[in-house]
């Protein structure tokens, strides 16, 4: 199935959205997702994805947080912003394990999100972690890119 670039953002747009709530509030997944079906115009949205991000990053929080982690200059992981944190745990998902998404287009909805969602220079200080990300776990694609 061909899935739209634009569809493929709303996901990320709402996930984001959603792991943002879930972080905050610690609502169940499941309530979340209904939620956001609910409450939204989904028709737009590739809704697959908005469920795969939703849930499987909180289920690989752990080994998603220790991939970026490592790239966080001198910041430690509880003083990040919520939707920076967000963030980073989404797009280090999608580059650990979308490899159909081109990791330029991880980095450029996260930086975009960031622009729109985050605190004013956040959308740099998460380039320059996924940039380090996306050479650690897409090395080949990155290398071929340079």
């Amino acid at each position: 199935m061909n899935v739209s670039p634009a569809a493929r953002r709303k996901a990320r747009h709402y996930a984001m959205q959603a792991l943002y709530q879930w972080q905050m509030a610690g609502s169940a997944i499941n309530v979340i997702e209904a939620e956001f079906r609910t409450d939204y115009d989904m028709k737009p949205v590739d809704i697959q994805y908005f469920h795969e991000l939703l849930h499987e990053v909180p289920a690989q929080l752990d080994a998603l947080e220790t991939v970026f982690g490592k790239y966080l200059q001198d910041r430690q992981l509880k003083e990040l912003d919520p939707i920076t944190l967000a963030l980073l745990r989404m797009a280090t998902y999608e580059l650990k394990n979308r490899i159909d998404v081109p990791y330029k287009v991880v980095i450029n909805e996260s930086v975009s999100l960031a622009k729109k969602f985050g605190a004013s220079d956040a959308h740099k200080f998460i380039n320059g972690v996924l940039d380090k990300t996306a050479t650690e776990l897409r090395a080949v694609e990155v290398g071929a890119g340079h």
